[in-house]
């Protein structure tokens, strides 16, 4: 198999890296991240300028036709410098649900605000009591006439604070966790009746508890069939998954070397301690889970437009092998950097954050490893 990238494609990575590189160092970022607004609308802007947010659309769309390796390509140099712009909740779900189900009109309407860095997305889907699963609803939209009628409460909900819209997950009959009666919505975030309460995340980013009070939406802000949206949901939170993948690559890859580097001028009874060999050892460990990881994560990528078990099986098997790396990567580059690497002012903190929420978000190692065995067990 071929796993060489296009010409186009390694001129995005050398753009991006270049990008993350003299734009997006590490003083820079920290920052940004203090700062009133917690990202950089010039960096959205200039990805936007780019192509960057049009890559995975075709171009019908208005994007230039790339698709979910293109995606990772771009994930994986945010990666590397612990970019916190939304791209996944924009680009990868809200596209996303946008390309798979929505109507002419939805597309036309969100897609060009998407590639143009005008309209920023945020995918409220996770509540309090989910669990990860998407099925298990509390979030309700009831028909009121032609529209709904949206209450509930949405938690964590990453990059809120600087979404203009948001997608919403809600039921619209049926009981909790019925497969069936789940459907999507796309709504404007200054909706009368939509209530956010922002706050800064461990990991640098932003998010919000969202609460909907009788939020009244009209009937064309559904995405796709009415009750019917649940393998819609699994399918673009798989993408998500697999982009999210290959940030936590791009983290891991930093976070090694930067512990490789650490151990060549750290000494310890007057000698590097990268010359002990207990921490050469546990440094090829890290390696290693790192290259395991761009594995499991390409092939989850390339599964993504599989059949639905296939797919879902590869996504799995990804999440947990990048999940375990990265706990295993971020625990390690902390322990061999001493005190030095749980101080706000050295980077490596920083990146084992980034690492550890990653392996809960869109379902922990232990979720996806139940779903894995499941589906093998189906075959």
């Amino acid at each position: 198999m071929n796993f060489n990238f296009t010409e186009e494609q390694d001129m995005v990575r050398d753009g991006l890296s270049r990008l993350v590189r003299e734009q997006y160092d590490w003083e820079t970022r920290r920052a940004a991240i203090a700062s009133d607004k917690g990202w950089r609308p010039e960096i959205w802007s200039q990805l936007a300028e780019l192509g960057i947010l049009g890559m995975p659309f075709s171009e019908e769309e208005g994007g230039f036709g790339g698709g979910a390796v293109d995606a990772m390509i771009v994930m994986e140099e945010f990666g590397k410098g612990l970019v916190v712009e939304p791209f996944v909740p924009t680009v990868v779900c809200a596209g996303g649900f946008l390309k798979h189900a929505g109507t002419a009109a939805q597309k036309e309407e969100h897609i060009g605000g998407i590639v143009n860095g005008s309209r920023v997305f945020a995918f409220a889907h996770a509540e309090p009591r989910g669990r990860y699963d998407y099925a298990d609803l509390e979030t309700t939209a009831k028909k009121d006439g032609e529209g709904y009628v949206l209450s509930g409460h949405k938690a964590v909900v990453i990059g809120a604070p600087w979404a203009s819209h948001l997608i919403v997950t809600a039921r619209t009959s049926g009981e909790r966790r019925d497969r069936d009666g789940v459907s999507v919505f796309v709504i404007a975030k200054d909706t009368a009746g939509v209530v956010t309460r922002d706050y800064e995340t461990v990991d640098g980013r932003r998010a919000s508890e969202v609460y909907f009070e009788n939020a009244a939406i009209p009937a064309d802000a559904l995405i796709g069939e009415e009750g019917a949206a649940l393998p819609l949901i699994e399918r673009v939170t798989d993408e998500a998954i697999a982009a999210s993948c290959a940030e936590a690559c791009g983290a891991m890859k930093v976070a090694h070397a930067m512990t490789l580097e650490y151990s060549k001028q750290r000494k310890q009874f007057g000698v590097p301690i990268g010359k002990f060999q207990v921490l050469q050892h546990r440094m090829v460990d890290m390696y290693t889970a790192y290259e395991q990881s761009v594995s499991l994560t390409y092939l989850a990528t390339l599964r993504l437009d599989a059949e639905e078990s296939e797919r879902k099986r590869a996504v799995s098997a990804a999440k947990v092998g990048v999940g375990q790396a990265a706990r295993l990567i971020g625990q390690e580059a902390v322990q061999i950097h001493g005190g030095n690497g749980v101080t706000d002012e050295y980077a490596i903190g920083h990146y084992f954050k980034r690492l550890t929420i990653f392996e809960s978000e869109f379902g922990d190692v232990d979720h996806h490893m139940k779903r894995h065995v499941s589906l093998a067990s189906q075959r």
